[in-house]
Parts: C-alpha cells; sequence; structure tokens
C-alpha cells in the first residue's frame, strides 16, 4: 500500500483549517473519511504533516549476541533452537524461534543436527512414476 501524497495532505489539513467538515473533505478529495480524521488526529497530537514511514531495515535483536551464539553452538554443536532460546531468555532476550532460526541463517550457522538422516530416497533416482515400455 502506497501512502498518500503529501499535496494532498496539505490541502486535506488546510481544509480542516478553513473549518471545512470531514465527510465534505472526504467526498471532494475522493479519500476515506477515517483517514481525514486521521491526518487532522495526528497533525494535532504530533504536529507531523507528514506520513509515517513505509519499509525500511530493521535492526535485529540478536545482532549484538553473534559472538556469544556463535560460542555456545561451538561448544555445543547439538543444542537445538528451543535450547537457544531458552539461554538467550535467561540474559533477558525474549525472541521467537522463526527470529532465532532466521538469523542463524543469516550467520550461516545453520546444519543438520543429526548426521546419519540422510535423503529419503536413494540417491540418483528421480521422484517421478517409473516410464512406460
Amino acid at each position: 500500500m502506497q501512502a498518500y501524497s503529501q499535496d494532498l495532505r496539505e490541502r486535506v489539513l488546510r481544509a480542516l483549517e478553513r473549518g471545512d467538515r470531514p465527510t465534505e473533505i472526504a467526498r471532494r478529495f475522493e479519500v476515506g473519511r477515517i483517514w481525514v480524521y486521521r491526518v487532522r488526529n495526528r497533525m494535532q497530537r504530533t504536529g507531523q504533516r507528514s506520513s509515517f514511514p513505509i519499509g525500511g531495515h530493521r535492526r535485529s535483536r540478536l545482532a549484538g549476541m553473534e559472538t556469544v551464539l556463535r560460542g555456545w553452538i561451538a561448544a555445543k554443536p547439538e543444542l537445538t533452537l528451543v535450547e537457544l532460546q531458552e539461554r538467550l531468555a535467561e540474559r533477558g532476550l525474549s525472541i521467537k524461534i522463526g527470529a532465532l532460526w532466521h538469523q542463524l541463517n543469516r550467520w550461516n550457522l545453520t546444519f543438520k543436527k543429526n548426521s546419519a538422516r540422510q535423503r529419503a530416497r536413494a540417491r540418483g533416482r528421480t521422484g517421478g512414476a517409473a516410464g512406460m515400455e
């Protein structure tokens, strides 16, 4: 979803300052009445006439814990994600399993826990049906 233009916001705010009703403004500028109220409320509360920023990069809460996590995994490679999550919780860092896995994957700290477990099929075999003769 894309934000409305700043020009439209300015026109809506000027109309509100003139005393026009939000329903009339919404009809005139072909926007939602609720959006007009939101623009007005944001201006009244914060004084900001612009929209909220959209997107952007959010820094991981685990960013400062990389060396600690690498140390734990090096010392005990069989640690599961749940065990790592519990250790982090003891340090006051609450994080979900999916977020933990995502960050470990970005650091290339993923590996198969059970090396004896292999593919379900023999190597070199295709998964499709056998051909007709």
